[in-house]
């Protein structure tokens, strides 16, 4: 349990990454499975050849940023669907990956990474809960740069473009670079979660980012669908506790008995799990617990703050509106 875990902790950050386009966005980005095994390769490559691991993260989101932009670019300039250009990135992105390995994987159980130390000490992994402390600084510290990314003029700006290109780009803002932007930050968020994992786990491997968007949209779903998105914070903060019992989940099915391969199907029943149940009696009402009393109007009409405003609503309520605060 506290492996699954400390695992929730680090795919977190890819799950933080995920909301950026999927919920900021409204973007159905699926670079994630070959940006994520791209942070795992180049903090593989880098580590094995002497590199520090902490520069060897970095490089990994550095790495991811240029996957995103690429997305982007592809998208933004040469008008390609988005969805299109997600794929076309990724699928290239795993010839990539294998020229960066060299190979279809690379151990680093004797290298020195992030977490070697903590796990010569007995505190990963194991029946001590330092290390879920200490990564769930890590998760948090990340969560409050996105919280605080998202409430500067930048963040709002890329917010309104995701909930009213239009509108926004009337004001003189450049929905192309907001897209791209945020495509490079969420595919960084990405890479670097796949550089940690890989350097958990001890080993990089070019399959190992299969699914992660699936995994990603089910943190970000199960975590709202509990706690609701009506603010920056709870809905990012949600994400985070979404990734958590995400891996959580797929440790008590794989415990119970379920064949390991059937983890992907786990995946994909959690996240229709997730989409359904919230409209279905009881649990439509527990959202709603957590809205405050002047969220009654919203909730009457079948959005939330951070929803976009529909054509049919724009004469009652202002268009400019922020979606989250």
């Amino acid at each position: 349990m506290i492996t699954a875990v400390e695992l929730g902790l680090l795919y977190a950050l890819m799950a933080l990454g995920v909301y950026l386009t999927f919920r900021i966005l409204e973007f159905a980005d699926l670079t994630v499975d070959g940006g994520f095994t791209t942070g795992a390769a180049v903090a593989g490559v880098s580590i094995v050849n002497g590199v520090d691991p902490l520069v060897a993260s970095g490089a990994a989101f550095v790495a991811g940023l240029g996957a995103g932009t690429i997305t982007g670019l592809l998208h933004t300039k040469a008008n390609i669907d988005g969805l299109l250009a997600g794929i076309l990135t990724q699928i290239a992105l795993y010839s990539i990956n294998l020229r960066i390995m060299g190979k279809p994987n690379i151990s680093l159980l004797r290298e020195d990474t992030l977490f070697s130390g903590l796990r010569a000490s007995g505190h990963l992994g194991g029946s001590s809960y330092v290390g879920i402390g200490i990564l769930s600084l890590v998760a948090l510290a990340f969560l409050a740069l996105i919280i605080w990314f998202l409430h500067t003029d930048l963040g709002l700006a890329m917010r309104a473009t995701g909930d009213n290109s239009e509108m926004i780009r009337s004001f003189g803002v450049s929905t192309d670079a907001q897209k791209i932007l945020g495509l490079a930050l969420s595919n960084g968020l990405v890479a670097l979660s796949g550089s940690l994992v890989a350097q958990y786990q001890g080993f990089a491997d070019s399959t190992m980012g299969i699914g992660m968007i699936v995994a990603g949209l089910a943190s970000v779903i199960i975590g709202q669908a509990i706690f609701g998105r009506l603010t920056v914070f709870r809905a990012a903060f949600a994400v985070v506790v979404g990734s958590v019992l995400y891996r959580v989940v797929i440790f008590l099915a794989l415990k119970a008995g379920l064949n390991p391969n059937d983890t992907k199907i786990i995946s994909a029943v959690l996240v229709v799990l997730a989409l359904v149940l919230p409209q279905m009696g009881f649990f439509k009402r527990i959202p709603a617990r957590f809205r405050p009393r002047n969220g009654a109007q919203t909730a009457a009409t079948g959005g939330t703050v951070d929803d976009p405003v529909a054509p049919s609503e724009s004469d009652a309520e202002p268009a400019a509106a922020p979606k989250e605060q």
